[in-house]
């Protein structure tokens, strides 16, 4: 029997080695761990509190008023107030009635200065900005760059930063030398010289034109054709003066919240982000491990347990739910939350706390669960040992 087991122990210790040496013979990819010291980068771990879900924390937790928001100046404290001033690039019409010679042409077509004709809209819809050489502008009044205009007797005057009744006062009393009680009156035919610009999710993108009528984010997003389906309209980014504001349209749709319906001024950008920022993260023991958006800012644990699967019943550890939170803010210390899911209040528990972005739930692995594991890498050893003792008999 001893000379049975000198003869098998250079077998055993044939198996041993190239078990070790595994990583080296077996094919496929591997990492040479040689060179790596890890002992340089090893410090004492912080140990991080642990906080039970229970009906207080849930309370405290809905309780808990939003921190304030910092909300843009609106250019004017009444929107009835709004008045919309003349720019640069604006595109006026004139009408002195009884005198068509010095209105603005208001027949279906007019000549573009070639050997064709265009509508009014189609000309308005081109990049013009100033009148053709040799000729008067045809349909309108462009205002020059530094703000001025041209008008027949009256001559060259400053345009921008007025009203159209500023601007029509003006005319009629440039006029009234050569005209009679002149009636004028002044319009402005396309609205090119204050815009804001819409980008993100939204079907349109592209800038809207601050008109006489007042532009408000609700506006700019209906006017940009809505929101995609994977819009966040809970985080809309506003870049005003170089300085961004986060505003939340769904307070405004859902709860009646004007103060998030901010008028919006010339240069304003506007930017519908994605839901990249409101995913909840849940990993471990559950039948799919998934990442999920949150729906209007809400998500509960029950929720997230849910979409991915529910738990694993033979390997999960019901009393080890766990959500780490604040890991963007202060990865070195984040918030821990435990929930026991075998209480009996602990199912209306998972449904009223509330997730927040960027949360991780992770479900832990019952003892039983991690010893079976580690019987199972240990037994192809074990039988590879005992065949190569049969084999060697």
């Amino acid at each position: 029997m001893l000379k049975l087991d000198l003869a098998i122990a250079p077998a055993l210790a044939l198996v041993l080695t190239v078990c070790m040496s595994a990583c080296s013979t077996a094919p496929g990819n591997y990492l040479d761990t040689s060179r790596l010291d890890e002992a340089a980068a090893r410090k004492q771990q912080p140990n991080y509190p642990v906080h039970l879900i229970d009906e207080e924390l849930v309370d405290e937790q809905t309780q808990a008023a939003p921190p304030p928001q910092d909300l843009p100046l609106p250019p004017f404290a009444n929107p009835a107030d709004y008045v919309y001033r003349i720019a640069p690039q604006d595109i006026l019409g004139v009408t002195v009635y009884d005198h068509p010679e010095l209105s603005t042409p208001q027949g279906s077509t007019f000549s573009a200065g070639g050997n064709t004709t265009q509508t009014l809209g189609q000309a308005l819809a081109q990049p013009y900005t100033a009148a053709l050489p040799g000729e008067a502008d045809p349909y309108g009044q462009t205002v020059a760059p530094d703000g001025t205009i041209y008008f027949p007797f009256v001559g060259r005057i400053h345009a921008a930063g007025k009203t159209v009744n500023d601007l029509r006062e003006q005319l009629a009393s440039g006029l009234v030398r050569y005209i009679r009680n002149p009636q004028v009156d002044v319009r402005v035919l396309a609205y090119r010289s204050q815009k804001v610009q819409v980008t993100g999710e939204v079907k349109q993108p592209g800038p809207l034109a601050i008109s006489d009528m007042p532009l408000t984010l609700v506006d700019a997003i209906t006017r940009s054709g809505g929101t995609t389906t994977d819009a966040d309209i809970q985080r809309v980014r506003l870049t005003r003066n170089h300085h961004l504001y986060v505003l939340d349209a769904n307070r405004l749709l859902d709860r009646g919240d004007t103060s998030q319906d901010v008028m919006l001024q010339s240069g304003d950008i506007i930017n519908i982000p994605d839901r990249t920022d409101t995913r909840v993260f849940v990993l471990g023991e559950v039948k799919t491990p998934t990442q999920m958006p949150m729906l209007k800012g809400r998500l509960t644990i029950a929720d997230a347990l849910t979409q991915a699967g529910g738990i694993l019943d033979t390997d999960a550890n019901p009393r080890q739910i766990y959500v780490m939170r604040g890991m963007m803010d202060h990865p070195t210390q984040p918030d821990v939350y435990r929930l026991d899911m075998t209480q009996p209040d602990s199912i209306m528990l998972s449904t009223k706390f509330q997730l927040k972005p960027l949360d991780v739930v992770y479900v832990g692995t019952a003892s039983s669960t991690t010893f079976n594991r580690v019987l199972l890498e240990v037994l192809p050893t074990i039988q590879a040992v005992f065949y190569t003792k049969q084999i060697t008999r």
